[in-house]
């Protein structure tokens, strides 16, 4: 899609972590061992739906970026790098201003979901990601729709399916 005016943006939040530790947050910590199985059975889920990225963008929080990698060996894309600015509180804005391509980018809350609702025109908030949630957005003809936003469960179910 190079020199199209088409994009989409896929947002994928972290899976579940290991607890903050005296209330605080800490870059090192982990996916725990459920949080590891549903993201992977998520990614899985989603590859198996068809969907494919050109690029996958993580933030360098450990979290994020074994949640990225579990995308990268489920299919989901054939690449993937580090970026900042997808540390909580970074400028996620500054990635998606210029780009034709199938992007997805592996962060936190509530950045993304307030990424989502900016390029949406909805109030920020409006949107929220749960662990190993997926947002997907469409841009076309300089407008950004809305196309999925799942939680886990609607790809998956307890019972071992997908």
């Amino acid at each position: 899609m190079p020199g199209s005016n088409l994009a989409d943006l896929v947002l994928l939040r972290h899976g579940i972590a290991e607890p903050r530790q005296a209330g605080q947050d800490h870059p090192d910590r982990p996916l725990t061992a459920a949080g590891r199985q549903r993201t992977q059975r998520v990614m899985a889920a989603l590859v198996q739906r068809g969907l494919r990225l050109d690029r996958l963008l993580s933030s360098p929080y450990r979290r994020a970026l074994q949640t990225a990698e579990l995308a990268l060996e489920a299919g989901l894309a054939p690449e993937l790098a580090v970026d900042e600015r997808l540390e909580p509180g970074g400028a996620l804005n500054m990635l998606v201003t210029a780009f034709d391509q199938r992007l997805g980018l592996v962060g936190h809350e509530p950045d993304l979901g307030d990424l989502a609702c900016g390029l949406l025109g909805c109030a920020p908030g409006s949107l929220v990601l749960k662990k190993a949630g997926m947002i997907q957005l469409r841009r076309s003809a300089g407008q950004w729709q809305l196309k999925a936003l799942l939680r886990p469960a609607l790809l998956i179910d307890d019972l071992g399916c997908c």
